[in-house]
């Protein structure tokens, strides 16, 4: 009798309460509102839906107060992060697993390997995130820029984008795309240097990218790269406020379009270095933004141009 009465007096999701404070938007119907929906007596029009909840769900098994959660979902990984890491030597709580436990958690990893691709397409596409994330963690990018350039290589791979092409050139690629899409003054160069594939094959997949994808890609202004090689090429605040001051003025009239925005900062640490008295020489600054002299005399010449 008891059971009965608790069934009887339990919350059911079936049982209706009218909201009369609320009109159908439709037909002005009478609204009813259970523990799934609210819907529209008259016309069946769905009002408004409970929305679930996709936050992390918290459970206190002991002191510690573990997450029940896993990883949350990545781009830098083939299976989003979602396949499961088998350990090693120890169990959640860190103690010490038996030998007869060892030799079981090797046999499952090692059939874990072996079913973890299921296709030449995956096994590619692991591969390549790898690339993009070792080369990102080479350039010290930040995780937004390695999941936008993860997210660009699989689009790269859903196009066919790597038929003829060598994966390793296709993630150095779309980093420097990635880069490149939020204004990073990232010289192509340390992305190689990074990568360690060849600069003419970087530059065929950047390029297959850029016009296969349509990359919002932003011009590099030489403004940007003041602060960088002025670090490197350790001057005072004095001559890099200068060289900046030269650069924004250069942009400004229009010069500086159609250069290469690298070598143009260089000269305008190169002239404010010989107006405040420090003599850097042509060479110097050439090597570190990767130009040639020539590059940093004719630049100079347009800046003295641009001052008087």
């Amino acid at each position: 009798m008891a059971t009965r009465n608790i069934y009887e007096t339990s919350f059911d999701e079936d049982v209706q309460t009218d909201t009369r404070s609320n009109q159908c938007p439709e037909c002005d119907g009478q609204v009813t509102t259970n523990a799934v929906e609210t819907v529209c007596k008259d016309c069946g029009l769905v009002v408004d839906e409970h929305r679930i909840d996709h936050g992390p769900e918290w459970r206190g098994f002991d002191d510690d107060e573990r997450e029940r959660t896993g990883a949350p979902l990545t781009a830098a990984r083939h299976d989003r992060g979602l396949s499961t890491e088998i350990g090693h030597g120890t169990d959640a709580n860190g103690n010490e697993l038996s030998s007869q436990k060892r030799r079981r958690l090797a046999r499952m990893r090692r059939e874990q390997t072996r079913g973890r691709f299921q296709s030449k397409a995956e096994r590619n596409l692991a591969h390549g995130l790898g690339e993009v994330r070792r080369t990102s963690s080479a350039l010290e990018l930040s995780e937004t820029i390695r999941d936008q350039a993860c997210r660009l290589f699989r689009s790269a791979q859903n196009e066919n984008l790597l038929r003829g092409r060598s994966i390793e050139s296709m993630a150095a690629a779309s980093v420097y795309g990635a880069s490149r899409c939020n204004g990073l003054s990232r010289l192509l160069g340390d992305v190689i240097d990074a990568a360690r594939v060849e600069q003419s094959r970087v530059m065929n997949a950047y390029k297959t990218l850029n016009v296969e994808l349509g990359l919002p890609t932003q011009p590099v202004r030489p403004s940007e790269f003041i602060p960088r090689l002025a670090s490197e090429l350790d001057v005072p605040a004095d001559i890099r406020q200068r060289a900046r001051r030269l650069a924004k003025q250069a942009e400004s009239t229009g010069v500086a379009s159609g250069v290469k925005p690298s070598g143009f900062a260089a000269a305008c640490l190169y002239k404010a270095g010989r107006e405040e008295g420090r003599w850097l020489t042509q060479a110097e600054v050439a090597a570190t933004a990767s130009v040639t002299v020539t590059t940093i005399r004719s630049h100079r010449d347009t800046l003295d141009e641009l001052v008087v």
